[in-house]
């Protein structure tokens, strides 16, 4: 199955983005944008790829000390950004330092689990909101809007694995879809990975 580790923003936030969105799905290139669906927005942790079930209960029982280890703190969703002309994404603001704690964390856990993880890399949160299609589009636009948005703080206050399974009938428009399949509280504050 495909994993990743992530922080889920509450669904008040997300209709604050959603808002600001649909502002972006209105201006002019906004056609060469796939927007990605509301119901998968997420700030990714640690991407895990394909995964043997038979790691599952060692990456699970690794996540819950990493979560255990990592205090509740706060977020908002702020600003935004582009990769190149193909990626478009809000940021986030606050708890920067726990955040990206909880996502070396999690990706220790899982390394640690036996998941063959990727390159590691620093850490960069956003929120991807579309991709441009083909060669990409011009973002000067979109983060014109993105630039002003200051959305609600929040606590997070637990690390959710995620299941995505990617789009397969070649419809246009179709999205991932998204499955929680475990969750773990955020604790105290003490040292170490997962």
């Amino acid at each position: 199955m495909r994993l990743f580790a992530a922080v889920l923003p509450p669904p008040e936030r997300l209709d604050e983005l959603g808002r600001v969105v649909d502002r972006l799905r209105g201006l002019p290139g906004a056609g060469g944008v796939r927007w990605a669906s509301r119901d998968g927005w997420h700030l990714t942790l640690a991407f895990m790829g394909e995964v043997d079930e038979a790691l599952l209960p060692e990456a699970r029982a690794r996540l819950e000390r990493a979560a255990s280890r990592t205090p509740v703190f706060p977020l908002r969703l702020h600003g935004g950004g582009h990769f190149g002309r193909r990626t478009l994404w809000a940021g986030v603001a606050g708890g920067l330092d726990t955040l990206r704690l909880l996502a070396e964390r999690s990706d220790a856990a899982a390394r640690r689990a036996g998941i063959a993880m990727g390159e590691h890399r620093r850490y960069r949160a956003h929120l991807t909101v579309g991709r441009g299609r083909g060669e990409g589009v011009a973002m000067g636009p979109f983060l014109d809007v993105l630039d002003g948005f200051e959305g609600g703080r929040w606590e997070v206050d637990e690390l959710v694995l995620v299941r995505s399974e990617l789009p397969v009938s070649g419809v246009k428009g179709e999205q991932p879809r998204y499955e929680r399949v475990g969750s773990w509280p955020l604790g105290g504050g003490g040292s170490g990975a997962g």
